[in-house]
């Protein structure tokens, strides 16, 4: 899962040079964007650290809780692992395993990682667990994510990782030989079918989506969500759960097909690939 952006540079991206991507996808065009060093990650702006230091002092603050942003939660759980972090949807409150992504491979990741042939594209990609792995094992690949806190860690993992939203500028459209969208990510933004539109046009030709969903019975469910941490609640943000009894509908709406479905570990991934066109 990945949280909605705290305020940030427009287009800024979190690397130690613009050789970042073209070593994982070379010929590709990098992004319009600026991309800035380690010695910029903790403050793009210094009223995004003020606001981060109040968090980090919690409730007595005093502010309306009602105003922080989901993402700025999402930070404070990266930095401070003790303070759990929740979300709440229409089926209640369930944990977010912020513990789990900061640490080694999940049971279920190896199907994701077994599937990877390079240049691969993690979206959402947190603290960086699947594109470390992936660079580990000589596979090209980059992580994306709207929250710098978890750019930061993903590339103290070993990752390569820019800081940047799916729907904005992303280096190498059509050049991605996988795309993936783990932890809950194909909720991003509320509209699974804008989502895997959007991944499908940063495919290349023969490339495909390994998309995490949820196990049979699940409904699709696009809803307003909230994260709590630390005595705090967010505004609401756009999300989404697609069961893997819906990915096929879904996926042909995007122009998709899913050609595989594997459960491992309790978890349940899909592969999706272009319609050949008529």
């Amino acid at each position: 899962m990945t949280a909605p952006a705290v305020p940030t540079a427009r287009g800024a991206g979190v690397a130690s040079d613009a050789t970042t991507f073209r070593d994982v996808a070379p010929g590709c065009p990098v992004p319009g964007g600026t991309l800035v060093d380690d010695s910029a990650i903790s403050g793009v702006a210094d009223g995004q650290a003020a606001v981060r230091g109040d968090l980090a002092a919690g409730p007595a603050t005093g502010g309306d809780p009602g105003g922080v942003s989901a993402g700025q939660l999402y930070e404070l759980a990266l930095r401070a692992p003790a303070a759990r972090l929740w979300a709440r949807g229409p089926d209640g409150r369930r944990p977010v395993p912020v513990d789990l992504w900061r640490g080694d491979l999940a049971p279920g990741d190896e199907v994701l990682l077994d599937a990877c042939q390079g240049p691969t594209l993690d979206v959402g990609c947190g603290p960086g667990r699947l594109a470390a792995a992936l660079t580990r094992g000589g596979v090209s690949a980059l992580g994306i994510d709207v929250t710098e806190g978890a750019v930061r860690l993903a590339r103290r993992a070993g990752a390569k990782a820019l800081c940047l939203d799916v729907f904005g500028p992303v280096p190498g459209v059509g050049c991605w030989r996988e795309v993936i969208l783990a932890d809950g990510n194909i909720g991003i933004g509320g509209d699974p079918v804008r989502l895997l539109h959007r991944a499908r046009a940063l495919l290349a030709g023969h490339g495909r989506i390994l998309a995490e969903v949820e196990g049979p019975g699940r409904p699709t469910r696009v809803y307003p969500a909230r994260l709590e941490c630390a005595g705090l609640t967010s505004v609401p943000f756009g999300w989404a759960t697609v069961g893997v009894d819906g990915i096929g509908p879904l996926s042909g709406s995007a122009g998709l097909r899913v050609t595989a479905v594997t459960a491992r570990a309790g978890r349940y991934f899909a592969v999706l690939e272009p319609r050949a066109e008529a």
